[in-house]
């Protein structure tokens, strides 16, 4: 008991505390970190995923339009149809007409790669090109050709040739263009394997995607795979992980367009999915761990310096005991420690009072000179910072984010400066900062926003009320741009208006809108001194129209508001160019 007596101290108490709340701190943190940076990684990989089986199937796709397009060329050639016209008409072909017709394709076949072999038959399936006598029968199977009747012209795809499997085998009517495309033969394509080539510079895999094209009756036609694929894979659909060859991988499963039945199978290691998140979570490990340890060592020093001038306390009240009356200096930068010291001072200035009235003097002195101090070094260490960081990006050609710093302390300088005239300024001066915001807002947002600065420049010289215009562009960006699909929109414009003497300030966005009951509902509560969103927001917007009338009184009629549902929204106020109010009085002295 005596020894936990001992331990049960002040500086014990504060350092325990305070430990424990940042461990809960760093735990809360670092779960949540992981946790959202995790699903990012997956995100991204899974993105990823898409995108290479978006550029394979697009790439089959296209290759398979070729020879669509192709056979189409060869089998509405005007030669071969006139041909072909013949021997539907009942006349067999010449050996020489078929010498013709053989001429006929071999230009076509010249054009275009992949294609191994070209057959052309009559409607009784009689061979007329190449230059054998075979049967069409005797080269594919009957349910080939009534697919082809059934097709009526397409070009049907059948897959791998039985008799080779290096070839592909795809079959089409030939169609008479001049007799109402009457029925005239078959025409028999057979393309090399090597023609559906899924890996090219375009569709790279990295080395972590195993990609296959499928057929309809589900053979491979070209394909990646480092192992045989079982053919119960490849029926699985996206996104349902699955166990191959003693490693898990996620399927995804691509239609092509121009083959039916055909798709492209894309397998990817489930670990890829996850990398990453092992680095994360070492990294937030080691983080926490740091942290901890380098709060536990400022702990420490803090609870160290709170409860040194209560020990210091302790050691005067005793040697008090003694005949040593000496007041503490008070040093501590905490409120009740200081209010200690000062009670014990004011029973040490009972014995001798011109000493104590002497050291608060000089205590007041000391607190009034730091305070002004302070008060200078702050903005002063804040904007040393914002140039030292800017000049660092500069030297590293961060350009970009270099005059976003620049924006950023122009913001700050315009909000924090300007002590003695900080009521008035100038039109200039509120677009300036208003375009400094906007740039900021162009580097979040992206390609997002577009805005442009609009107006008569010979306005930009009238007074007006600081932070008038900044709250609703940042309204216009927030309810407009942000709730917009695709790029969004805004404008600021400045013009006269046809009252003389008044000019109109307006910001305008291409977003959503409102509705009429929503405007009408956005002036009852401007009117009642407060404006609200689901979110919390819209203080900006009562701060600018109650600052108008407070400023302007009756010359203005506060800020207007243009929506329509669906068409974007237009908020405006007209001031007069002159005001004759006091605070734009003492705002012209000054800049005179």
């Amino acid at each position: 008991m005596f020894q936990f007596n001992r331990m049960n101290t002040l500086r014990n108490q504060i350092f325990l505390g305070f430990v424990l709340v940042m461990l809960l701190v760093l735990a809360s943190v670092g779960f949540f970190t992981y946790g959202q940076v995790s699903e990012l990684l997956r995100n991204n990989a899974e993105n990823h995923i898409q995108q290479t089986a978006v550029q394979a199937t697009g790439k089959m796709d296209v290759l398979l339009h070729q020879m669509e397009t192709f056979t189409m060329q060869v089998a509405t050639n005007a030669s071969i149809q006139s041909l072909m016209a013949k021997e539907a008409g009942g006349t067999n072909l010449t050996f020489e007409e078929r010498q013709v017709l053989q001429h006929e394709i071999r230009k076509q076949q010249a054009y275009v790669s992949g294609v191994q072999s070209i057959e052309l038959y009559s409607n009784g399936f009689r061979v007329l090109f190449p230059l054998t006598d075979i049967s069409l029968y005797n080269r594919v199977p009957n349910e080939w050709i009534r697919e082809a009747d059934r097709a009526a012209g397409q070009l049907v795809w059948f897959g791998i040739d039985k008799n080779n499997p290096n070839q592909i085998t795809a079959i089409r009517r030939v169609r008479l263009i001049d007799q109402s495309f009457s029925n005239a033969g078959y025409l028999l394509v057979r393309i090399d394997k090597k023609y559906f080539e899924l890996i090219d510079a375009n569709t790279s895999s990295d080395g972590k995607e195993e990609m296959g094209l499928i057929d309809g009756s589900g053979q491979i036609i070209a394909a990646n795979f480092s192992a045989d694929i079982p053919q119960d894979v490849l029926q699985k659909t996206d996104g349902k992980t699955i166990s191959m060859h003693g490693r898990l991988y996620i399927p995804i499963q691509k239609q092509l367009e121009a083959a039916a039945g055909w798709k492209v199978l894309i397998l990817t290691p489930a670990e890829y999915a996850a990398e990453g998140v092992s680095v994360l979570r070492t990294a937030i490990l080691v983080s926490v761990m740091v942290g901890v340890l380098l709060f536990l060592i400022l702990t420490f020093i803090l609870s160290t310096m709170i409860t040194s001038p209560i020990l210091n306390l302790i050691k005067a009240m005793r040697g008090a005991k003694y005949g040593s009356l000496k007041p503490i200096p008070v040093t501590s930068s905490t409120l009740e420690i200081n209010e200690l010291n000062n009670t014990y001072n004011q029973m040490v200035a009972y014995l001798n009072e011109l000493i104590e009235v002497v050291y608060e003097k000089e205590i007041i002195q000391s607190r009034t000179e730091l305070k002004a101090l302070q008060a200078q070094i702050n903005p002063h260490f804040l904007f040393n910072t914002l140039e030292a960081l800017y000049w660092a990006l500069e030297d590293k050609e961060e350009e970009e984010l270099s005059q976003v710093v620049v924006a950023m302390s122009g913001l700050f300088r315009y909000v924090i400066n300007r002590a003695d005239d900080d009521e008035w300024v100038t039109v200039a001066d509120e677009l300036e900062h208003a375009e400094r915001y906007l740039k900021i807002m162009e580097m979040r947002l992206i390609d997002r926003l577009k805005w442009s600065i609009e107006g008569d420049e010979s306005l930009r010289g009238v007074p007006i009320p600081k932070l008038l215009i900044q709250p609703l562009v940042e309204n216009a960006i927030s309810h407009g741009v942000e709730q917009r699909i695709g790029q969004g929109s805004v404008v600021i414009g400045i013009e006269k208006t046809e009252r003389p003497g008044y000019i109109r300030i307006s910001v305008t966005d291409n977003g959503p809108g409102m509705s009429f009951d929503k405007v009408q509902s956005l002036y009852a509560a401007m009117k009642q001194g407060h404006v609200h969103d689901a979110k919390g927001n819209g203080v900006g917007i009562s701060n600018v129209d109650r600052r108008l009338r407070l400023y302007y009184g009756e010359e203005t009629q506060g800020l207007q508001i243009q929506s329509e549902q669906g068409a974007g929204t237009r908020m405006s106020f007209e001031i007069p160019i002159e005001h004759g109010g006091e605070a734009n009085e003492d705002d012209s002295d000054r800049r005179r």
